[in-house]
């Protein structure tokens, strides 16, 4: 693989679900989906999320170029072990900000090896592709950021609704889902906030596999500072452990599997 910048001309004579941007991977995940997993983290998010601890992935085209057979290669030494330990997932920035791309690579890996495929999203982008995009991705993994719309807005740049919207088509698709939640205090901890969002995810149904709350961490601090970006957030505590056990058992008062 070389950088975007050397490869500009070339995919600009390419269809997008030939080529795509990569911002980095990782070889053994043990955070991003069951098992173990080889992880593409694409570039590219259209969200601007107050507490985002990877901004460097913002823009596009700041990723190293790869192509299909670049992603079969990267994989095809670990595909033994993932096969029985775990799986392959998209994550990023947001992987659908590249749906012509992470689409045929899921297929191309699942065709290939029949791996578990994951999809981390926050599906804000799900109105741009049909139902058949999905038919690769065993596992999607939804990151709601707040259940109150207008908080929401303030915290991503973005609305809520079509994160909710892409919930649904999921629970259409009949998809298993994880649903991801930061806990970021004063932001999405309050109780009756948690609550109203365990009352949402509950009411998915029985697709929904597990609800992974996770603590708000300064660990992306540097990457605004590097980017001389405003963190605004840079003076804010991290939960408790005792606080965030306090969410997990209001979802598990909804009968939901939450680690």
């Amino acid at each position: 693989m070389s950088t975007a910048e050397n490869q500009s001309h070339a995919h600009e004579r390419k269809d997008p679900s030939e080529y795509g941007f990569l911002h980095s991977m990782e070889s053994g995940a043990a955070v991003d989906g069951p098992g173990m997993r080889f992880v593409f983290f694409m570039s590219g998010c259209q969200f601007k999320c107050l507490y985002c601890h990877n901004p460097d992935t913002w823009k596009l085209h700041n990723g190293t170029y790869l192509d299909i057979d670049s992603v079969l290669k990267e994989i095809k030494g670990y595909a033994r072990f993932l096969k029985f330990a775990g799986g392959v997932t998209f994550s990023g920035g947001e992987p659908m900000m590249q749906a012509p791309f992470v689409g045929a690579a899921a297929r191309a890996i699942k065709e290939k090896y029949d791996l578990h495929i994951a999809l981390d999203t926050q599906g804000f982008l799900h109105g741009n592709v049909e139902d058949d995009w999905f038919d690769a991705f065993d596992l999607i993994m939804l990151d709601i950021k707040h259940i109150n719309p207008d908080t929401y807005l303030e915290l991503t740049s973005q609305p809520l609704q079509p994160t909710l919207d892409f919930a649904q088509r999921m629970v259409r698709l009949k998809k298993e889902m994880r649903i991801r939640y930061v806990l970021v205090p004063d932001w999405t901890d309050a109780k009756e906030d948690v609550e109203k969002m365990a009352d949402y995810v509950a009411s998915l149904g029985d697709l929904v596999e597990l609800v992974e709350v996770l603590p708000f961490h300064q660990l992306g601090t540097s990457k605004w500072e590097k980017l001389g970006l405003e963190y605004k957030l840079k003076d804010l505590r991290t939960p408790t452990p005792e606080e965030a056990e306090a969410a997990r058992d209001i979802f598990r008062a909804r009968g939901l599997t939450t680690t």
